[in-house]
């Protein structure tokens, strides 16, 4: 039931305050009913298609998590079949192996397209086939990491902003605690004792992404609790379970979902940071971060070693920027009661 309202309450509408039936002229009407008619998700895209960038950058995200679902699946496969060609059998090329006869770095270039379009690291291997074979890993951790603590923060950060007193003490009190250390040394020390791979790291980033989203709900909680529909639940005997689970989480969620969209894009360059430092990944496994790491010791010869990976990071992580800018306009639209 909560996930319902959670979505009903997503799907609606900016609210323009001047949009009144006094001042509704009838062709006005007409236009109206007209967009009415339309699905909320013709009239979201509409409403991106308004800001060029936005829609270019939505259009970058959807491609992004299109093909990490997809090389996802296929490498899944390759494990659960035992048949590891399977992991690279919709790229170019074997992202582990060498790319024809060559057996060092070999600048982009149209020859043998796509496989050499980014050019090879110093083992042959095709910088363009290793970046697809690494989307699942960009696209898993951001998502998982970002629901996980958004599910957290939901948790504790609602309680504590409409139950107050020593639960809210308590709760606010352990968040401070993480905020206060460094985000990135309190997530290296954590992926390191936790084990190091990419799982571990992944606990290690949840564990410090938690406290921000709890502050976020606890600070809707504490605005809603006084509301007047609020209100009516307790006088109607409605439980404190019911009261935030109906009432407290949908109308909270608003202002988390533009800063989920810009937090996304962070993660991608926090955890493609911990890859460029060693932490998270395998030997030789394919990841933006440490690809451009191991090409930073052959820079500036191998330039493209270095860079390519790091300018897909870096187009990624605007694509997400450029979108949840647009997401704030909406939300401020929607709170523009």
């Amino acid at each position: 039931m909560v996930f319902k309202s959670i979505l009903d309450h997503l799907m609606r509408r900016p609210i323009q305050a001047t949009e009144t039936v006094a001042e509704t002229l009838p062709a006005e009407t007409e236009t109206k009913k007209s967009n009415a008619s339309k699905s909320s998700f013709a009239f979201y895209l509409h409403f991106f298609a308004r800001d060029k960038p936005a829609l270019v950058g939505l259009a970058i995200i959807g491609v992004f998590f299109a093909w990490a679902l997809i090389e996802g699946i296929m490498q899944e496969l390759a494990v659960v079949l035992n048949h590891p060609s399977y992991g690279w059998l919709l790229l170019p090329s074997n992202p582990f192996g060498l790319f024809g006869n060559l057996v060092s770095a070999s600048p982009p270039s149209f020859a043998h397209f796509p496989n050499l379009i980014f050019g090879t690291n110093i083992e042959g291997e095709s910088l363009f086939s290793r970046i697809l074979y690494a989307a699942p890993h960009d696209a898993v951790a951001p998502v998982l990491i970002v629901s996980s603590a958004i599910l957290i923060g939901m948790f504790f950060g609602t309680f504590a902003g409409y139950v107050g007193g020593w639960l809210d003490e308590v709760i606010m009190r352990a968040t401070d605690a993480f905020l206060s250390l460094p985000g990135l040394i309190l997530a290296i020390v954590l992926a390191i004792l936790l084990g190091s791979n990419f799982t571990s790291l992944l606990y290690a980033l949840i564990i410090v992404w938690w406290p921000t989203y709890t502050r976020f709900f606890r600070a809707q909680a504490l605005t809603l609790r006084e509301k007047g529909y609020v209100e009516s639940s307790k006088l109607s005997g409605a439980s404190t379970l019911r009261i935030v689970l109906r009432h407290i989480v949908p109308n909270s969620i608003d202002p988390v979902i533009a800063y989920m969209t810009l937090d996304i894009g962070t993660i991608i360059l926090v955890y493609a940071s911990l890859a460029f430092l060693g932490i998270g990944v395998g030997f030789n496994y394919p990841e933006w971060g440490a690809d451009s790491s191991a090409g930073l010791n052959f820079f500036p010869a191998d330039w493209w070693w270095a860079i390519i990976p790091g300018a897909v990071i870096a187009i990624v992580v605007i694509a997400f920027t450029l979108a949840g800018d647009r997401l704030q306009d909406l939300v401020s639209g929607r709170m523009n009661y």
